[in-house]
């Protein structure tokens, strides 16, 4: 069985990892999702000092006062580069990284650049305008504007995490991730939810930083929208115990 740390993409808390959790836990590994600095039961931590860095340091932190080894590493959405920075800041702790629904990104590129410069723009606009310069705002999450990222959430869905979800600190979409030149050559996958394998390999082949960077990684498609772990976490769940049970054909890599 397998310790696995879970970590939520932005605006959530540990609280979305529930229906994953639990069918995790009842096949019998050691889970323990996570809540970032600033972000639900800690929004009372956020201010605009925390950025990409702090959520690092938070991972690593719990890796080593929980002294966790052999860690699957599992970052969902925008915590790619939280759960990437810990692996490469503590790599002897981990044993596998998981991107659900994203992917390892090369040193130097923040989460806002993989929008491309005009989204890129807009989106530092809407930070200043509505998030005090400071904070992502929460998105309205309706459907009519994303049917893709939101496929497969019901109305009941949608309305938990509006209420539920807590403004991100800016900082961890602007600050990019500085890598080590030497990269850990640790295993890692990618869960592929909005796009497929075969997409990642035609980007990749095209030269595209952002999906070059996942070349070689493993990579499995659970098609839904963005949130897997509200849409289907059952699947998830399934899928993440076949990763990390071995059932999946596994590789090593290096870097990425």
């Amino acid at each position: 069985m397998a310790t696995i740390v879970l970590v939520p993409g932005f605006w959530l808390g540990a609280w979305a990892w529930e229906e994953v959790a639990r069918p995790l836990r009842e096949a019998g590994h050691d889970v323990h999702p996570l809540t970032l600095t600033g972000l639900a039961e800690r929004a009372g931590e956020a201010g605009p000092g925390v950025d990409v860095e702090t959520h690092v340091a938070d991972i690593v932190r719990t890796l080593e006062e929980k002294d966790l080894r052999e860690v699957v590493l599992v970052g969902h959405s925008g915590a790619n580069l939280p759960v990437t920075g810990a692996a490469d800041r503590v790599p002897e702790r981990v044993a596998r990284v998981v991107y659900v629904d994203s992917g390892p990104l090369p040193g130097g590129m923040a989460l806002i650049d993989f929008q491309g410069p005009e989204a890129a723009e807009e989106q530092r606009a809407r930070i200043a305008r509505e998030g005090a310069g400071w904070q992502v705002p929460v998105p309205p999450f309706d459907p009519a504007d994303e049917p893709e990222n939101l496929a497969g959430l019901s109305e009941e869905q949608l309305i938990r995490m509006r209420e539920r979800c807590t403004p991100q600190p800016a900082g961890c979409a602007t600050r990019p991730l500085d890598r080590p030149e030497a990269l850990p050559g640790l295993p890692r996958s990618v869960i592929a939810c909005t796009f497929t394998p075969e997409l990642v390999h035609a980007l990749a082949e095209g030269g595209n930083p952002a999906f070059s960077a996942m070349a070689g990684v493993e990579l499995h498609h659970l098609p839904t929208g963005h949130w897997p772990m509200f849409s289907r976490p059952s699947d998830l769940a399934a899928l993440l115990d076949e990763i990390v049970a071995g059932a999946a054909d596994s590789r090593p890599v290096t870097g990425g």
